[in-house]
């Protein structure tokens, strides 16, 4: 088995040209590796292909070239049902969107991927999963009934009661205030770990600082590389132009 959960290899992706505009790059020639267990957190100015780069590793954006291999499949070689399938099974995501279902409770949600997945997800499960986000109290809520922090929790814990390979969160604490973003992140640490793996973009430099490794993107291409860095170190790497990746 690979130590790699997920490879990438000369990554680039152009917006199509539109009538009055040419192509443009969002992201340029990147290539890097995802280690199991490892934590890897994703930062850069607005514009600078985050986002992008995290649903191309995810297999929700094709790149325009370049390949990327998640579990050992490369994903261009995959068909649309296929590559539905390995996400199902083995990814899960945390959207800055929540995508819960309205006419479910909080519990429902959580519960869902579980039988779409055919995997069994017990009670005790879920109620455990909820409680890791202190949403036990609003279990039997409806997500119109909690406020945003309330419902990004229950978009997490949707995801780790699913034990997913790996984990991909866009902003997962931009709507918590600190102590729940503090015990967001506490929950996506301990998921990195053995054979799992958690890839975040986020703008909290705070948050950033609790990875193994940050990656700082610049213009689409990775322009620093930080290993269990300071806040203050990824402060320095995104706000000063540097190219000596650390």
């Amino acid at each position: 088995m690979s130590d790699n959960l997920l490879e990438i290899r000369s990554l680039s992706k152009a917006l199509p040209a539109g009538p009055r505009q040419s192509a443009a790059m969002v992201l340029r020639d990147i290539s890097l590796d995802i280690a199991r267990g490892e934590f890897v957190a994703i930062v850069g100015p607005s514009g600078s292909g985050k986002s992008t780069l995290l649903y191309c590793m995810a297999g929700l954006e094709p790149p325009t070239e370049g390949t990327v291999t998640l579990l050992g499949q490369d994903l261009s070689g995959l068909g649309r049902k296929s590559a539905a399938r390995l996400r199902r099974d083995h990814v899960g995501f945390i959207f800055q969107s929540y995508n819960l279902i309205p006419s479910l409770s909080a519990w429902e949600n959580v519960a869902l991927p579980a039988p779409l997945a055919h995997r069994s997800a017990g009670q005790s499960q879920i109620d455990a999963a909820l409680a890791a986000v202190g949403l036990t109290e609003q279990a039997q809520q409806k997500p119109s009934t909690l406020s945003g922090g309330q419902q990004q929790r229950a978009a997490i814990a949707r995801v780790l009661a699913m034990r997913p390979d790996v984990v991909f969160a866009d902003e997962p604490t931009g709507a918590l205030d600190a102590e729940a973003g503090a015990q967001v992140l506490d929950l996506l640490r301990t998921a990195a770990t053995d054979d799992s793996s958690v890839v975040m973009v986020t703008h909290d430099l705070q948050a950033a600082a609790r990875a193994d490794r940050v990656l700082v993107l610049r213009d689409g291409a990775i322009h620093r590389e930080l290993h269990h860095p300071s806040a203050d170190e990824v402060f320095e790497a995104v706000t000063t132009p540097a190219t000596r990746a650390v």
